[in-house]
């Protein structure tokens, strides 16, 4: 054997043209370990400098390349290598265990990186932020190994350090809602949500619903306030004057809405002095809705699954039998097959914190009860026998549960919905229940009274503020409204048909006071920038007509005069015709953002009305079936740290601000190559 020599070029072989002195060293690292060793004329092979195992490096004309010595260290095929790196634990800032395998460099081929600790830090607090993660996992050693392997250079940053880092994305983003918040030209309604610990704390979200001057709608957290003692009547009152203050919309408060179980009368009563004293024109306080739309669907569905709960228990325990065992689904399978069962669903288990869980269970199950009726005959294992009779009510149960669950899954999703989108919900479920509840079928009536009575308060509470809505959907109108509510209180449906239209047009007239004392309230609140956008004298004209003492007669005159050209704006929009083909995806707040100069007042009027919440849940827990807790580690950071935890996450998540986050680094897939 001849002496080992190395080679000399860039692809590995021998050059003859061109001289010893100028051949440059290999580059690649696998020549730290191997060695070329001449076997014969025109064959080199290549030795592993470890366990001395020769490879095929040239033959003749053909080379075989080094990819196959790379994959020998790379993924430890070399056992010497292996027994190393066993033997010898990586550890951060060590040169041993790992060193032996190849390493992998990086070539930057079209662009070049600078190493940013501050864009890193944030990174990592947004991070946190968004995904729930601790603040403390910046100290755990495993996120700390991580972070090394991809960057050696991080200086990875202290629990204090983070928090701070957090702190000033919440203050960053804050500010950039409240620049938001400040310019919208109408007012803002709130939801009241309670969250409580261990310790009998609570925990008061609220968040706010309004639309912007784009004719955008917002839903976003403002504040998480903690309060001492949940059942005090001035709780609430307090956070919601904490929230108008801290956003300085004192005097814009729109409507309130809060879940039934916070709606004690010394709390309501309360709430009704506050919105009396603060915003003293909103319909004498009747915008207050004191039930949260998916809590009552939560609770009347639990009512109704209740009510069947031992056969549901039934049900639970065959579906637990099928799923929990391999051989148990197999037959089931075959059994379905054979008796040609058509459903497409799966069977699944439920969580019994979420009601849409037990609801999509029964479906499945009910679909398949005809394969549960025989598993017995089929597998003689399974024990459970459900009667005929005990499906057909499981049946007629989930049939009017979907009622529930369609209507909460709009709340459910993503995008909240403006507040037109319930009446025809709600309607329907009234009429739905009503119609059940004197039904013929003895199970049917003792099933559904209970749950028509329950959502009868509910829709007595709410139906004024939703029907209002509706109207200022062109779809529908107060056509809509005058028919439905024939359906709903028969001969005494001109009654509620004259409440609505009294409260619409008292509303109506109080935008129409604040349009004509708009210069003057805006002169004494020195907004000069909103001053500039009319012209001297129409702000001239409209302030004489605000003080000559004849406005309310000048609007009086308005609302009863014949004459098309002394209607109102309100008359008018309800004398056109609602709009045919009546069509699902519209955008009713592009609608009036396009007719802002036919119906001024009335649209101000419009962007409050259909900004108005119904519903004080997030998307993500409308189906649950209890109030969320506030767990230990929450508690531990403080009340500021986690309102600014809660209210950050929602507003990069959700929040209209990309103008005051770091743009991401664009980096193109041929940008970084790897090499061994």
């Amino acid at each position: 054997m001849e002496t080992p020599t190395t080679p000399t070029d860039n692809n590995g072989v021998p050059s003859s043209e061109t001289q010893p002195s100028k051949r440059r060293r290999k580059k690649s690292i696998v020549w730290e370990h191997f060695t070329i060793e001449t076997v014969g004329a025109g064959c080199t092979r290549a030795c592993c400098n470890q366990c001395k195992r020769s490879f095929a490096y040239i033959t003749g004309s053909r080379m075989a390349g080094t990819s196959h010595l790379k994959r020998h260290i790379s993924l430890g095929i070399c056992p010497v290598s292996r027994q190393k790196n066993q033997m010898t634990p990586y550890t951060p800032g060590s040169k041993t265990g790992a060193t032996d395998a190849p390493k992998r460099r990086y070539s930057r081929a079209h662009a070049s990186f600078s190493f940013d600790q501050d864009r890193c830090s944030y990174e990592i607090a947004r991070m946190i932020i968004m995904h729930d993660y601790p603040l403390h996992i910046v100290e755990q050693q495993g996120f700390i190994n991580f972070v090394r392997s991809l960057q050696p250079q991080f200086n990875m940053v202290t629990f204090n350090t983070i928090k701070d880092e957090c702190m000033a994305i919440y203050h960053r983003e804050k500010q950039s809602l409240m620049n938001l918040i400040s310019g919208i030209p109408g007012r803002i309604s709130l939801t009241v949500d309670l969250w409580t610990s261990n310790q009998n704390l609570g925990y008061v979200f609220l968040t706010g619903h309004f639309v912007d001057g784009d004719w955008n709608s917002y839903s976003q957290i403002l504040n998480v306030v903690m309060v001492p003692s949940p059942d005090s009547g001035d709780t609430f009152s307090q956070a919601i004057l904490t929230c108008l203050s801290d956003w300085h919309v004192e005097g814009r408060l729109f409507t309130i809405t809060l879940d039934q179980s916070l709606s004690n009368e010394t709390i309501v009563g309360n709430l009704k002095g506050l919105l009396s004293v603060k915003n003293p024109h909103m319909l004498n306080s009747q915008l207050l809705i004191r039930n949260c739309y998916a809590r009552v669907l939560c609770r009347l569905a639990q009512d109704a699954l209740g009510s069947l709960s031992e056969i549901i228990m039934k049900i639970r325990e065959s579906v637990k039998y099928v799923k929990t065992s391999e051989s148990h689904e197999e037959k089931f399978v075959e059994l379905k097959q054979q008796l040609q069962v058509p459903s497409i669903k799966k069977l699944s288990i439920d969580d019994q914190t979420r009601w849409d869980t037990t609801y999509n269970m029964l479906v499945s199950a009910c679909e398949m009860r005809e394969v549960f009726a025989c598993l017995d005959t089929y597998d003689s294992d399974y024990k459970i026998i459900i009667s005929l009779e005990e499906w057909r009510k499981v049946e007629t149960l989930c049939m009017y549960v979907k009622y529930l669950f369609d209507a909460a899954n709009v709340v459910a999703s993503p995008v909240y919905p403006t507040a037109n989108a319930f009446f025809p919900m709600v309607s329907q479920i009234q009429i739905e229940l009503m119609q059940a509840a004197v039904s013929e079928d003895s199970f049917v009536s003792s099933l559904i009274r209970p749950l028509y009575e329950r959502f009868d308060r509910y829709w007595e509470n709410c139906c004024l503020v939703l029907a209002v809505a509706v109207i200022m959907d062109p779809r529908y109108k107060k056509q809509f409204v005058d028919f439905t509510f024939s359906k709903i209180y028969g001969e005494n449906a001109e009654t509620w048909i004259r409440i609505v239209d009294d409260g619409l047009h008292e509303l109506f007239l109080e935008y129409m006071m604040q349009m004509l004392s708009l210069p003057e309230t805006l002169m004494e609140e020195g907004n000069d920038d909103v001053m500039k956008s009319d012209p001297p004298e129409a702000a001239e004209a409209a302030h004489e007509e605000a003080t000559d003492g004849l406005s309310d007669f000048d609007i009086y005159l308005s609302d009863i005069t014949g004459g098309q050209q002394m209607k109102s704006e309100l008359d008018q929009y309800l004398e056109e015709s609602v709009l045919i083909p009546r069509v699902q995806d519209f955008n009713v707040l592009g609608w009036w953002k396009e007719r802002s100069t036919k119906y001024p007042t009335l649209c101000k009027m419009a962007s409050d009305v259909l900004s108005i919440p119904v519903s004080t849940v997030a998307p993500d827990s409308v189906f649950n079936t209890s109030i969320k807790r506030m767990d230990s580690y929450r508690i531990s950071l403080g009340a500021a740290n986690l309102e600014a935890l809660f209210c950050a996450k929602d507003w990069l998540l959700h929040g209209p601000f990309p103008e005051s986050q770091p743009q991401p680094l664009e980096v193109s897939n041929d940008m970084v190559k790897l090499e061994f």
